[in-house]
């Protein structure tokens, strides 16, 4: 499927739909999808439906190289963020986290960088993605992204993510526990 094929199909559907597909993606079933395209689109729109400003996955080509690919941008609660989403069946390590860092250096110091994945995270890379630098990237699990389909509020708990970052350093707080919604 094309990517406006892909916006064009992410964006008739709602909150509902959406649950419905993330069941999907977590049972690696999402058909009619490409390989991680599904949860790629998922995640932009439900920062859509929660008011959210978002710009669709896109690439950034120089001299026609393709030098980036971007999962999408967010901007909401005064955050502006790049997303990366990994529809991994085991838990993500620490290189697509260091890309988005990498991708982070040559954008404002104010933007921050959003990691989704539907596996969770190795030990290693929920260990060294509080030694960053100055890039902040906040890492989402999966129950906080079946927490905030559930909920329809998506919002919230990019803000207390953050709340907890700044005010604790913790990098993949779980706002499952953190009782915002």
């Amino acid at each position: 499927m094309k990517d406006s094929d892909c916006e064009k199909t992410i964006q008739t559907m709602g909150w509902a739909d959406l649950r419905e597909m993330w069941d999907k993606i977590q049972k690696g079933s999402a058909t009619g999808w490409d390989s991680g395209k599904a949860f790629e689109y998922l995640v932009p729109r439900a920062f859509q439906l929660d008011g959210a400003r978002i710009k669709w996955p896109y690439r950034i080509s120089l001299h026609e190289e393709i030098v980036e690919q971007i999962d999408g941008v967010v901007e909401a609660a005064g955050l502006h963020c790049l997303l990366e989403s990994k529809d991994w069946s085991k838990p993500i390590s620490i290189d697509p986290i260091a890309i988005l860092r990498n991708q982070l250096l040559w954008r404002p110091a104010a933007t921050i960088g959003i990691v989704f994945s539907r596996s969770g995270y190795t030990e290693a890379a929920l260990l060294l993605a509080g030694y960053l630098g100055g890039q902040t990237i906040l890492l989402w699990h999966p129950g906080e992204i079946t927490l905030a389909l559930t909920k329809e509020k998506i919002v919230p708990l990019l803000a207390a993510k953050y709340r907890a970052c700044v005010e604790s350093g913790i990098h993949d707080a779980n706002t499952e526990y953190m009782g915002v919604l």
